[in-house]
């Protein structure tokens, strides 16, 4: 089975936690999707970059989660969720290149 790249799997659970959470209007059913995918992500990190670099990008990803609300008041909610998702999938591929 192909790996699904972590940076793909971080930005696929902050577009998907936003998508669930305003679809289903259960913002839990939400955080589940953005936790579960977090978990994946910081497991995958862990393994492919060591456990400081899955500390900081989990860190980044929380901060990008909640970063999304006071800039989702000026751009709106779907720019910022697409926003804060790509600057946490680059991050995550330049932390993991480097530790190659």
């Amino acid at each position: 089975m192909a790996k699904v790249p972590a940076a793909a799997v971080a930005a696929g659970g902050l577009v998907g936690g936003y998508s669930v959470a305003r679809f289903t209007k259960k913002r839990p059913l939400g955080g589940i999707a953005l936790a579960a995918a977090g978990a994946v992500a910081a497991r995958q990190w862990h393994r492919d970059a060591g456990p400081k670099a899955a500390a900081g990008l989990s860190a980044a990803y929380v901060a990008a989660f909640a970063g999304s609300h006071p800039l989702a008041r000026k751009v709106g909610a779907w720019p910022a969720v697409l926003t804060v998702a790509a600057g946490v999938a680059l991050a995550s591929v330049a932390v993991t290149r480097r530790s190659r």
